[in-house]
């Protein structure tokens, strides 16, 4: 973080009263939303770090042209950290399937167009948050859209879509350009952040592709909040195929540089998925290696189709998980 700037003054500029634990989130897509959702029931302070080298769909369509961080990934943060149905949210989540805009979502367009009335992408976050009712804040990773690169299988794979979908072992995970710039802020509130979540989501392409931003772990490593890892229920084709718990923990470790958890969360419900994929399991004497604990419960949102963790449940092992 450049020298000079206090961590609680760029925080002073998001206008949030502290009342309970301070809870930064970090990663991208429904597994950050997720997160998000069970950390409203507890946290006096939340802030989501999302990742911002999604290059599908109508960020993939957006970005590039008007020189914004994508906003698809921001847009199911600043939805998922609003409790209340409105015509605001109706409208953020609202995707058109016609015309020219087919494909869009109406959320990413209002806040493209909020950044040109604002003048910056920073601007427009605190106006969506504000129409939205948000209990929290949203922080790009990094102010420039980035692009995800991979190394499977000994050969680079450059695009998030394209790393998402090729199969094979990862040894390697980078934003291009190397150099790019971390969000202040970020860095601000993970150094006074009272606990770190990472997770749920796609390891590479939403917790990783978070991390690697220069700055990220180096504020994470030196952070004396505790950190947690929540686990997937469910492998991820073209990205974890044949990986339980410790093997996801394993990579995102080797491939971040990010410190060992202090705990572990896993669910243990039954899950039934179609081959490939599998269920997520975990070893828990392997796990205990990282010195993390771990902790188990019945996570399972049995409300949707596909195995999502439940936010109420998850929320409780997450408020019990918080240093006192």
């Amino acid at each position: 973080m450049p020298t000079g700037v206090e961590p609680e003054a760029l925080l002073e500029a998001l206008d949030i009263v502290r009342r309970g634990p301070h809870v930064v989130a970090i990663g991208g897509g429904k597994g950050l939303a997720r997160a998000l959702e069970a950390i409203r029931g507890y946290a006096g302070r939340i802030d989501a770090i999302v990742t911002v080298a999604d290059d599908g769909g109508s960020s993939g369509r957006l970005s590039p042209h008007l020189d914004i961080p994508p906003p698809g990934d921001i847009r199911k943060s600043l939805v998922a950290l609003t409790p209340d149905d409105s015509v605001w949210r109706r409208l953020f989540e609202y995707r058109f399937e016609g015309a020219d805009v087919r494909g869009h979502s109406l959320g990413n367009l209002i806040i493209a167009a909020l950044a040109e009335i604002e003048g910056s992408f920073e601007g427009a976050l605190r106006s969506s948050e504000r129409l939205l009712g948000a209990l929290g804040s949203v922080i790009p990773a990094s102010p420039w859209h980035l692009q995800l690169a991979a190394d499977i299988d000994g050969a680079e794979v450059r695009g998030q879509v394209n790393v998402s979908l090729a199969r094979g072992t990862v040894t390697a995970v980078r934003v291009i350009p190397g150099d790019a710039p971390v969000t202040e802020t970020a860095v601000a509130a993970v150094e006074v952040a009272d606990q770190i979540v990472l997770g749920p989501g796609s390891l590479y392409t939403s917790i990783a592709a978070t991390l690697v931003v220069p700055g990220i772990v180096d504020a994470i490593n030196r952070s004396s909040a505790s950190l947690v890892y929540i686990a997937n229920i469910v492998t991820q084709d073209g990205e974890t195929l044949g990986m339980d718990a410790v093997d996801h923990l394993d990579s995102l470790l080797r491939t971040t540089g990010v410190r060992p958890p202090s705990a572990i969360v896993a669910s243990d419900s039954p899950v039934f998925v179609a081959p490939p994929l599998e269920a997520v399991g975990i070893d828990a004497e392997a796990a205990a290696t990282y010195g993390a604990d771990v902790v188990m419960a019945d996570l399972l949102d049995r409300t949707v189709e596909r195995p999502s963790h439940d936010p109420t449940r998850l929320g409780e092992v997450l408020r019990g998980l918080v240093r006192t």
